[in-house]
C-alpha cells in the first residue's frame, strides 16, 4: 500500500492565505497545489478547506457534507478578478474513463454527487467550480 505525504503547510505569504487554520495537504498534489497558490501573483488570497456543502450521498441515501480542498480568488488573463473552488482528485477517481477498478468507479459516482452539489452551491455564491487532477498539475512537466 501506498505511503502518502501529508503535513502542516507552511505559508510564506501569509497576506494571502484567508483560511481560519493552518492548510493540511493530504497529497504531494496538494502541497505542489499550495505552493503554486501562496507563489502564484496572480492569486490574490486563497483558503484550503474553507467551504462547506450539503450533498446527498448516493449508496447511505444520507445527507452529508463535502469539503472541497481550496477557494482560490484570483486574477485571470483578461484582468478580471475571479473565484473558484478547487478539488484536486486523481484522474481514476474523476472520470469513469480513467476508472479501472470497482472502488475508483464508486469513488467516480460519489465524487459526480459531490461536485454537482458543489457547482450549483458555487453559481449561487458567484463562484465556479473545477476539478484538477495530474494532467492539471503536471502539465509540461513529464517527458514525451
Amino acid at each position: 500500500m501506498a505511503k502518502y505525504i501529508q503535513g502542516k503547510f507552511v505559508i510564506k505569504n501569509t497576506d494571502k492565505y484567508i483560511g481560519k487554520k493552518q492548510p493540511t495537504y493530504r497529497s504531494s498534489w496538494e502541497f505542489t497545489f499550495m505552493n503554486f497558490c501562496d507563489n502564484n501573483p496572480n492569486i490574490l488570497q486563497w483558503a484550503s478547506e474553507a467551504i462547506h456543502v450539503n450533498y446527498r450521498n448516493p449508496f447511505t441515501k444520507k445527507n452529508t457534507i463535502y469539503v472541497p480542498d481550496f477557494l482560490i480568488i484570483y486574477v485571470d488573463a483578461q484582468g478580471v478578478k475571479r473565484g473558484e473552488v478547487i478539488e484536486v482528485k486523481p484522474s481514476k477517481e474523476s472520470t469513469f474513463e480513467a476508472a479501472k477498478s470497482a472502488r475508483d468507479k464508486a469513488a467516480v459516482v460519489l465524487n459526480l454527487h459531490k461536485w454537482d452539489a458543489a457547482k450549483k452551491f458555487c453559481a449561487q455564491q458567484g463562484l465556479s467550480f473545477r476539478v484538477v487532477n495530474e494532467n492539471d498539475i503536471f502539465a509540461g512537466t513529464k517527458s514525451k
